[in-house]
């Protein structure tokens, strides 16, 4: 393989990079954007020319040029009751009049900054400044509430930019059970474009991996919570890889640093100036970098309690701060001292007169940081607004922006990946044994106490019935529990990959749910081939097999029951809350414990898989003319005049199958239109 570039290209790049650097002048700003759409366009088709199929061709990302101006955000106060009627009518009213009423309180109080490709912007301040709510606002993941101006090439955010933008979380959400190269394969394979062969889309995952520095771990699992896996590092640089694997041409960061050593941390952040350097714009936030860090990064965003403090290049921060009288009085760490001045704190800093006394009192922290915050509206803040207005975007870069990328893969394509990777991530859970032996132990305990057993007298046949009822009881609820938390476990990684808009939702509904289908179909099938010879039930091959087969079908419908208590709420405690009391409902109303429902409750049982499932097991175990009793003074009797069958029709056909069928497929439909609404609503 032979891969070449034209001098002119690198000559160019490296005129990219260089120019990517003087952003702060007016003029910078402006030429920076000249040299970045020049060299796009002129090597968007060429940058690589590749001699065999197994090489990833990528043509550069998209410069992103990202304006935001005055960006406020508010939320309303935990303690005000949304259930007060009166109250909510005059929050809203005050929040249309953008009044401060105390009903409502500022994240972000007009924050004013810009950055282009080839550039770091490092997000900075104390805890509950703000800083991960603006990276929000920027990513197009926090949208309600929001006032003020954010634009890409001068272009407002609109679905088209969902796989331009790579957004790193400051949880990393990966799937534990994935090593690093099935988490990096599956994303390739999903996110890449259509165009690329699947060798060159697993050549590009070895090249993210030997980018990253992730050869060593790359065959051990991701790990999290109680799983043993990769170290936080090498979880932090999988992350990264994730989202770079497309070329993003907006990078967004939340503290990747979080939790890392000094030494990891800053190896950390030299890969995000490579990322840079390639013609990236990255903005990350981060709390407290060490020296060596904070002089990596291009420009500063300062902010206190949603408020701008600084915005500039970092080099430059401390001689700002000079130039305002604020100096350090023993030798400080420059990210320690701009954080000292977020909080108010100048216990080690020399601080102007005019800001030590006000109104001849001695100042308080809250005074000092006022201080600070106005000579930032007096003196930055203007000059930022006038490069903003100064600054024009080719218009050829604005239309690119626009254009939405369709699907790189079809429908059909994605369910084939998605389906082995959720086959991956969940088959230790199918195949646990815990799980098995549960099911082969209840099994064995239920054929040892019904042995042999009999329906010749009417309490034999009471019996049998209740190991019947007893059948469908435990499939249902293992069903139901089994499927009920799916989805608010995995719930932080679907709103995540949707966001990045990885795949169609539909998809990944129909993998999920034909996925754990497996083992709703598997453990029921072992249960049955026990206890059915143990019980001595009706010895036919067309009685085993309809017996085999309602029992699935009470479990498939149990399971499509579970998914929709889980997509309802996606919340682990309240879904598995849900289905314990529709279980207790279904439970009562299934036709065992009680037969013969009041008038005003009997609607209940029509509702209820468990009531069809029972009578559709017994139909199948037994027929009407069938004889029982026949030892008794009054000779054989029938079982359908048995008091067990007076609600049930022995011969009165299957229809219960297709009620039940109907039943499954609804509750599939009805968690799917629950789950897209609920994803839609979720924010990370």
């Amino acid at each position: 393989m032979e891969i070449r570039r034209d001098d002119d290209d690198i000559e160019d790049m490296s005129s990219v990079t260089m120019g990517s650097m003087h952003i702060a002048g007016s003029n910078g700003f402006g030429h920076n954007i000249e040299l970045m759409s020049q060299a796009y366009f002129r090597n968007r088709s060429s940058e690589i020319n590749i001699d065999d199929d197994t090489s990833p061709s990528f043509e550069r990302p998209l410069p992103i040029f990202l304006k935001f101006e005055d960006v406020q955000y508010k939320v309303r106060n935990s303690q005000d009751s949304p259930g007060n009627a009166v109250r909510a009518v005059v929050s809203k009213v005050a929040l249309q009049l953008n009044t401060e009423n105390g009903h409502y309180k500022h994240i972000l109080r007009g924050i004013t900054g810009s950055i282009g490709p080839g550039e770091i912007l490092a997000l900075m301040g104390p805890s509950g400044s703000g800083k991960t709510t603006l990276l929000k606002i920027i990513g197009g993941r926090l949208q309600d509430s929001v006032t003020g101006t954010v634009t890409y090439n001068n272009i407002p955010y609109s679905a088209a930019l969902k796989r331009r933008i790579g957004f790193v979380t400051q949880d990393d959400v990966l799937f534990p059970q994935l090593t690093v190269e099935e988490t990096l394969v599956f994303a390739a394979y999903l996110r890449l474009p259509n165009t690329m062969s699947m060798k060159q889309k697993y050549q590009r995952v070895e090249i993210i991996i030997e980018e990253l520095g992730l050869e060593r771990c790359r065959h051990t699992r991701v790990g999290g919570g109680l799983i043993r896996g990769v170290s936080g590092g090498e979880r932090k640089r999988t992350s990264i890889g994730n989202e770079i694997l497309v070329e993003p041409s907006l990078l967004l960061l939340d503290e990747p640093t979080s939790g890392l050593d000094s030494t990891s941390a800053n190896r950390l952040v030299q890969i995000l100036q490579g990322l840079a350097k390639a013609g990236r714009t990255i903005i990350t936030t981060i709390h407290q970098p060490s020296s060596r860090m904070f002089h990596m990064f291009d420009k500063i965003l300062l902010i206190s309690e949603g408020l701008p403090v600084y915005y500039g290049k970092a080099r430059e921060a401390m001689s700002y701060f000079s130039s305002l009288r604020f100096n350090p009085e023993i030798p400080m760490n420059p990210a320690e001292f701009l954080l000292d001045l977020a909080t108010g704190q100048v216990n080690d800093i020399s601080v102007p007169d005019d800001a030590r006394r006000i109104n001849g009192s001695p100042a308080s922290e809250k005074d000092i940081l006022k201080y600070i915050q106005l000579k930032y509206k007096m003196q930055l803040e203007p000059k930022e607004k006038e490069i903003h207005r100064c600054t024009n975007i080719p218009e050829h870069l604005q239309l690119a922006i626009q254009v939405k990328k369709d699907w790189s893969m079809t429908w059909g394509e994605q369910f084939c990946i998605l389906f082995k990777r959720t086959y991956k991530e969940r088959w230790r859970d199918y195949f646990d044994k815990l799980r098995l032996v549960q099911a082969l132990g209840v099994a064995l305990l239920l054929g040892l106490l019904w042995w042999k057993s009999k329906n010749g007298t009417e309490a034999q046949l009471r019996d049998q019935i209740g190991l019947m009822f007893y059948i469908c009881i435990f499939w249902t609820s293992s069903s139901i529990f089994g499927a009920v938390y799916v989805f608010p476990f995995e719930k932080i990684y679907l709103v995540k990959e949707r966001k990045a808009d990885m795949y169609r939702l539909s998809v990944y509904y129909v993998c999920s749910t034909l996925s754990d289908m497996l083992a709703h179909i598997l453990y029921p099938t072992c249960f049955m081939a026990i206890i059915y010879f143990m019980a001595d039930f009706k010895r036919t091959a067309e009685c085993f097999f309809l017996t085999l087969f309602a029992t699935l079908l009470i479990a498939i419908t149990s399971q499509g029951a579970g998914e929709l208590f889980g997509a309802a709420v996606l919340s682990i405690k309240r879904s598995g809350m849900i289905a314990s009391l529709i279980l207790m409902l279904f439970l009562l109303t299934g036709g065992y414990y009680v037969q013969h429902i009041p008038k005003f409750m009997r609607w209940l049982k029509y509702i209820s898989f468990m009531y069809y499932g029972f009578r559709l097991l017994l139909k199948v175990q037994y027929s009407g003319d069938q004889l029982y009793e026949c030892e008794s003074r009054g000779g054989c009797r029938t079982l359908q005049s048995s008091p067990s069958f007076d609600t049930v029709s022995l011969d009165g056909g299957l229809q219960e199958v297709w009620i039940l069928l109907a039943m499954a497929v609804g509750y599939r439909l009805c968690a799917y239109v629950c789950l897209r609404k609920r994803i839609n609503d979720c924010h990370l």
